[in-house]
């Protein structure tokens, strides 16, 4: 089983005496330390699977890990294993021990957008503030709950600070909306079983019991609530192995905290280090210049990549006179790279600090006739008719959802304007219930009368019809005769813009439909809320996630790169307030942008090249730009600098001739 590891990641999957810290960064194999060990505690050490959890961040992440354990152990061998997201371990935790938050079966799980329309509703009748600053007041919310604050434990902010201010007012009221509707957001989904085992140790003890190994990936990604919750779950047992790299924590917008590495020396004194430091990615030169930029960092565990994949080639530097230019000469150089070495455009990568510096790359690829993926399109989930049936499909599992019942109480239109909803909000709020069981109230009559409150009635009928249907019989049937009722498919034709595309969209919903009985199907205990609760969260974690088709040029942040890996990557923007960001400058965090800066250079696995501009355009101005300072930390053995009006050598000028004429063959057959 471990014959193919090397003897630093042997020794990794071996280590089980004492807490364990893995380092291991880009192209490192630390998938593969973290199966291996899964297969290994179970086959060689006796371990029962469902006494091992694994966490990740994402759910491609998760998968991929499941599936090469159980391709090791095969189906059966695995079977009670638990590997997840982090959040989809709190979804499960909240789910066993609902009851000690006071909370009912079947909650539901608000978005971003959910938590936004809420927090914009509580501003605007407590507060009578801007609605735009709904969105910052739940940012900064979202961060105290990363950070695993209360709300009675916000500490007064700047006077000048409306955001703030507004944030620690609103966060208490927002907290009980929550509860009043049986909801959560995803940020709970950690922090409330961080609460709930610090107020009942006995549920802790339960935890600690089916738990007897936790490993976690990335761990250089976690926040303070998600430390904390590692911590209490791995208890005095020191069942734990953390695979990270401090030179790609990138994620401090979001709350990541790069010092929790340091932190587990401190809270597991034996806690012991095994540094991965083979390369098996990259070729060496790619690693060298990576190395030299990320040295210019503070290091608590000094570590430096190495390869066996051959030297490399030159890292290219490509200097434009502007935006234009600089995409003309990124093309014409990938074009270049793709005739002289065969490869096919899948296997190139154009990352950017800032989505904004898509747009001309996109512009020049089609003029060349060139496919490409542009990371960071429409999710899946994110399509209106998906939202819609997803609220349908959530009020139907709990009927205190305020928010999914303002989205399609009038979705198709029913008749039912703000006047009548706002009417229908004030009874509700007065007596103390949702929205949908207001609806049911006989008393309702004396403040929604004729066909308002016939359509808001038969609205409600419907939907518990439907529950009831789905608790009897069959989810598929049911959910399709309710959308078929309220004429929901008959509203999506009616708003299309042509057959086709009303075709696609009835399409999108008959796939939801099929992958919520499917989930049925996998596992008969799961309510239909606790099927709507796993979409609800697969979709929130798998926006931006989908993956690109073989041959297409990928363009992407280098943020949503991270985790990927390409044969040629080409860095653009390489310039100050750029990369790294003018708000990093001002802020003094320029270090974690020369993490970003890494993470992007690690992503090439055979060529590696980089641009910057002169001057750009930046709010209908032209700047003058300036080379970023992580350019001067490379190693001038190791670049090859093309100026803006540097001539073009022989070789290839001829090179990239040759290159144009295959495309023209190319684009005539």
């Amino acid at each position: 089983m471990l014959e193919k590891l090397n003897p630093q990641q042997r020794a990794a999957v071996t280590h089980v005496s004492r807490p364990l810290l893995v380092l291991a960064g880009a192209g490192r194999g630390k998938t593969g330390v973290i199966t291996h060990k899964i297969a290994w505690l179970i086959r060689e050490r006796g371990m029962l699977p469902g006494r091992i959890t694994a966490v990740t961040f994402t759910n491609k992440a998760a998968r991929e890990m499941s599936s090469r354990v159980r391709g090791m152990l095969g189906k059966g061998e695995a079977r009670g294993l638990t590997i997840s997201t982090f959040h989809t371990l709190g979804l499960n935790i909240l789910r066993k021990e609902h009851a000690a938050l006071d909370y009912k079966p079947g909650f539901s799980i608000l978005d971003q957008q959910d938590g936004i329309n809420m927090v914009r509703d509580l501003m605007r009748s407590e507060l009578s503030l801007e609605n735009d600053l709904a969105t910052q007041v739940l940012y900064r919310i979202s961060a105290w709950k990363n950070a695993g604050t209360m709300p009675g434990q916000v500490a007064e902010g700047d006077a000048d600070d409306p955001v703030t201010n507004a944030a620690r007012r609103i966060y208490p009221a927002y907290e009980r909306q929550l509860h009043a509707c049986n909801a959560v957001d995803l940020d709970d989904l950690i922090l409330k079983p961080v609460v709930l085992m610090k107020q009942h140790p006995d549920i802790l003890q339960t935890w600690r019991e089916r738990i007897h190994y936790l490993l976690v990936d990335e761990y250089q990604d976690t926040n303070s609530a998600q430390y904390a919750l590692v911590k209490m779950l791995v208890g005095v047992r020191n069942g734990l192995t953390a695979v990270g790299d401090d030179d790609q924590s990138i994620y401090a917008w979001r709350g990541a905290q790069v010092e929790n590495l340091s932190q587990l020396g401190r809270d597991f004194p034996s806690l012991e280090v095994i540094k991965l430091e083979q390369n098996y990615r990259s070729v060496g030169r790619i690693l060298k210049v990576a190395n030299a930029v990320i040295a210019n960092n503070p290091h608590e565990h000094d570590k430096k990549l190495w390869s066996a994949l051959g030297y490399g080639e030159p890292i290219e530097i490509i200097e434009a006179r502007d935006e234009e230019h600089e995409a003309q000469r990124i093309v014409s150089s990938l074009l270049q790279v793709k005739f002289k070495s065969g490869a096919s455009y899948g296997d190139f990568a154009i990352l950017y600090r800032g989505n904004h510096q898509a747009r001309v790359f996109e512009r020049i690829l089609r003029e060349h006739r060139i496919p490409y993926y542009l990371s960071g399109g429409l999710s899946f989930f994110d399509r209106a008719e998906i939202k819609d049936v997803m609220a349908y499909l959530r009020l139907v599992a709990n009927h205190d959802d305020d928010n999914a019942f303002l989205r399609i109480v009038n979705t198709p239109r029913r008749g039912i304007g703000p006047g009548t909803l706002e009417k229908l909000g004030r009874y509700a709020g007065e007596q103390g219930i949702s929205l949908f069981r207001a609806a049911s109230h006989l008393a309702l009559e004396t403040q929604v009368t004729g066909a308002q409150l016939a359509s808001l009635r038969q609205f409600a009928n419907w939907i518990a019809t439907t529950a009831e249907d789905v608790e009897s019989g069959n989810i598929r049937t049911s959910v399709e005769q309710l959308l078929d009722q309220v004429g929901y498919y008959d509203w999506v034709r009616a708003n299309s813009e042509d057959e086709q595309q009303a075709d696609r969209r009835i399409g999108n919903i008959n796939d939801l439909i099929g992958w919520l009985d499917k989930r049925g199907g996998e596992d008969q205990e799961k309510t239909l809320a606790d099927r709507v609760a796993d979409l609800v969260l697969q979709g929130i974690l798998d926006r931006s996630d989908e993956d690109a088709e073989a041959d297409q040029v990928s363009l992407m942040t280098i943020h949503a790169a991270k985790g990927l890996e390409f044969p040629h990557v080409f860095i653009v923007g390489v310039e100050e307030e750029l990369l790294p960001h003018r708000s990093s400058i001002e802020e003094d965090n320029v270090e974690e942008e020369r993490r970003l800066f890494y993470v992007a250079m690690t992503r090439a696995r055979t060529s590696l090249a980089m641009s910057l501009a002169a001057r750009r355009q930046r709010y209908g101005e032209t700047v003058e730009m300036l080379p970023s300072r992580f350019l001067d930390e490379l190693p001038e053995d190791d670049i090859l600098w093309e100026t803006a009006n540097k001539p073009v050598s022989e070789e290839k000028r001829l090179s990239q001739g040759q290159a144009h004429l295959e495309r023209i063959k190319a684009m005539l057959g």
